[in-house]
């Protein structure tokens, strides 16, 4: 399907508190082999849910801290509850959050990504909308609402342009300027002669519904 929700508040008080504390006591004996085997799993996991082909949505709330700020950064749209703190803790405890900046420097960009990496300090879900980490900050009461009106507008895109939105923004980040020109060509071109993209059009043109939106 082309939405899932990343964190919905089922499992307990926070959103993602971060690394498993039986993992952390256990990964200081590991070897730097094993140490290298075990984040590369856990950046393929990132990596992979990062390009997924549908849009992630993230109800946080609670806590958000160090990998738990990673989930929020791969999100599509996020919305927090007004209460939620978050923070990039890790050099607090004499690491460092790398398996994750690749995709919170994307969110956030270099200059507040230095300020929270190298103090580790926790934040306010104000602060985390002001540096693009959420999109959206809610009193607690109104959270669901809040999360509705994101899906109820995600539910109105077609899934295949979702998926061809997401890889084109995935592309465009690595790509130089000389590139795009070619690249954006081919993507409205392959969309304008697509299924969903002929339907869309001829949909808005006869004020009718397109086939992916449901009744």
């Amino acid at each position: 399907y082309w939405l899932h929700y990343v964190g919905t508040g089922a499992s307990g008080p926070v959103f993602s508190a971060g690394a498993d504390l039986d993992w952390m006591a256990r990964s200081a004996d590991y070897s730097h082999d094993e140490n290298i085997a075990d984040a590369t799993m856990a950046a393929r996991l990132f990596e992979r849910l990062n390009s997924l082909p549908a849009a992630l949505v993230g109800r946080v709330h609670g806590a958000a801290l160090g990998g738990g700020c990673g989930l929020v950064a791969i999100c599509d749209a996020v919305i927090a509850d007004e209460r939620t703190f978050f923070g990039f803790s890790e050099v607090k405890l004499g690491i460092i959050p790398a398996v994750i900046a690749p995709y919170v420097l994307a969110k956030i960009g270099q200059s507040a990504a230095r300020e929270l990496f190298l103090t580790g300090r926790r934040f306010p879900a104000a602060r985390a909308r002001e540096i693009g980490l959420v999109h959206a900050v809610t009193p607690t009461s109104a959270l669901d609402a809040a999360v509705d009106v994101y899906v109820r507008e995600l539910l109105q895109a077609a899934p295949g342009a979702i998926a061809a939105a997401k890889s084109l923004l995935g592309q465009l980040a690595a790509a130089t300027p000389s590139d795009t020109v070619a690249l954006t060509a081919k993507a409205i071109a392959d969309r304008r002669v697509s299924t969903e993209g002929r339907a869309g059009i001829r949909a808005f043109l006869d004020k009718g519904r397109a086939p992916w939106v449901r009744p």
